[in-house]
């Protein structure tokens, strides 16, 4: 039977994984099967934490916020400060807020006035 040769197709997913995995280390980017499987487990993981991330930030913010508000003149707890924010349709997210208790105190302390008008 005569010699067949292939296509340059699997080749071309081969090199495509081979570069995805080659901060890989050991036979994790250098075997093809075991470099798959870590591409798989690596995506899993990369969509997973994306979510993760979005959650951690919000409890460092909210923790910060709520650091400032009890520590700086402001006589709120966080959760009072917040209600207070969605009270009077003052619409800073939590993020913003937390740059402001870091930077601007003074800020928060004004802010803090106003809600308590």
């Amino acid at each position: 039977m005569t010699r067949v040769r292939r296509g340059y197709i699997a080749r071309r997913r081969r090199t495509k994984i081979r570069l995805f995995a080659s901060t890989f280390i050991g036979a994790h980017s250098r075997l093809i099967r075991t470099a798959t499987q870590q591409k798989m487990r690596a995506l899993v993981s990369s969509h997973r934490d994306r979510g993760r991330q979005k959650r951690d930030f919000r409890r460092l913010w909210i923790t910060r916020i709520n650091a400032a508000a009890r520590e700086n003149r402001v006589f709120f707890s966080y959760s009072k400060l917040i209600h207070n924010l969605h009270k009077k349709q003052l619409l800073l997210n939590r993020k913003i807020l937390a740059q402001i208790a870091i930077s601007n105190k003074n800020c928060l302390y004004m802010i803090s006035n106003k809600i308590s008008k």
